[in-house]
């Protein structure tokens, strides 16, 4: 796939004007549980300031397992905070931006071609042993 980081983006940028975006560990593992159908995409973000952070690890080893587990296509970014610039309101910054999930409509009626180039990317990306595919973000 050509350009993973500018299709993450628009898929996140879209997914965030239609409401459609939920941002945090906490938050993102409630919607999981409740109701997995829903969960289209899962993002996890990860800075090296975080890396010895043990209940962080243990949640992402839980997500990616539920995730993994239910057929909810993952993939994984180094820069936290560029991923909260992407999601994150201008007017208030966004805390927790470790696990973003983007999540289908209620109608079940949409389709975003950007979600769909992502999830042939982690299917590409599983064949070749990949199961959490890295993607590096943007610049602005």
């Amino acid at each position: 796939m050509q350009f993973p980081e500018r299709t993450l983006k628009e898929a996140l940028l879209c997914a965030q004007n239609d409401g459609r975006l939920t941002a945090g560990v906490y938050e993102s593992a409630k919607i999981m549980t409740e109701d997995p159908d829903r969960v289209a995409f899962c993002v996890l973000a990860m800075d090296e300031q975080f890396q010895c952070d043990i209940a962080l690890q243990i949640h992402f080893t839980l997500i990616q397992s539920f995730c993994f587990d239910n057929d909810i296509s993952i993939v994984r970014v180094s820069d936290m905070q560029r991923l909260a610039d992407i999601v994150g309101d201008k007017a208030e910054e966004l805390e927790d931006a470790h696990c973003v999930l983007i999540t289908n409509p209620a109608d079940g009626s949409w389709e975003d071609p950007a979600l769909e180039k992502l999830h042939l990317f982690c299917e590409e990306s599983r064949r070749l042993n990949d199961w959490l595919p890295e993607i590096s973000l943007p610049e602005r």
